[in-house]
């Protein structure tokens, strides 16, 4: 924020110092700087020594060095980790996508009894703990002998993915108004059409969003998917958290 330093009859010139060097905001400020400096500190030594061949009671390393980044990859074979980590990502991102759309449209769209109990339910996975009802899917995925593959990695992050976006699309397809669906039909437009030209478009970023919520949540989802993950079918946060 910028302030006038000219002194004027209606703002003396002490008015400056009060406004833009008052303690509150130069402690702020300081706050803020230490923060980013200790961040920016930490994050830099980390990054360092990751490419240093030998750093001890020295400011900087002796050497540097990427053979670290190489036995790493080939010690945790991360190539096929992150070959599954796509598949599984993409995978509950479009089937999630898939099923959520329609469902969110009907939700916003059709009152019937038990909507407010429908809704409840599709809360629960994403507000409730993941180990609560993780060790009994997976009980029930080795009975089922989909445990250690990947379609059972791929259903079992499904479970909290599924509902997480129908959640998020409601609101979305809430807003679009419904007059411009009313007018499509009066001029004999489908409901398979009006979906499609004008709900859909309309609806676009609110995919965008839960796609990247999705994603970011696949990623990071170690519960569910280590109880049913097997050597072949491992994650790249289920390899993180073994190393």
């Amino acid at each position: 924020m910028s302030v006038d330093v000219t002194p004027s009859p209606t703002r003396p010139a002490g008015v400056r110092w009060r406004i833009v060097g008052s303690p509150t905001r130069w402690l702020t400020y300081g706050v803020l700087v230490f923060f980013l400096t200790m961040l920016a500190g930490t994050v830099g030594s980390v990054l360092l020594s990751s490419f240093a061949t030998r750093w001890f009671a020295t400011w900087t390393p002796e050497g540097y060095t990427t053979k670290w980044y190489g036995q790493s990859w080939e010690e945790f074979d991360l190539t096929s980790v992150l070959v599954v980590t796509a598949e599984v990502a993409i995978a509950v991102v479009l089937i999630s996508l898939l099923i959520a759309v329609p469902a969110a449209y009907a939700l916003a769209r059709r009152d019937f009894p038990g909507k407010r109990l429908v809704m409840v339910l599709f809360l629960l996975p994403v507000v409730v703990p993941t180990i609560t009802y993780g060790v009994p899917l997976a009980i029930l995925f080795y009975d089922l002998h989909l445990a250690l593959t990947l379609p059972g990695v791929v259903l079992i992050n499904l479970v909290p993915a599924v509902p997480f976006a129908i959640l998020i699309l409601v609101p979305f397809v809430e807003q679009i108004d419904v007059s411009l669906e009313k007018a499509a039909r009066v001029f004999g437009a489908g409901q398979y059409r009006i979906f499609v030209r004008i709900v859909f478009p309309l609806l676009v970023p609110g995919i965008v969003a839960v796609s990247v919520l999705l994603l970011v949540r696949t990623l990071a989802l170690f519960d569910l998917t280590f109880f049913v993950a097997g050597p072949e079918q491992t994650t790249l946060v289920v390899k993180l958290f073994a190393a």
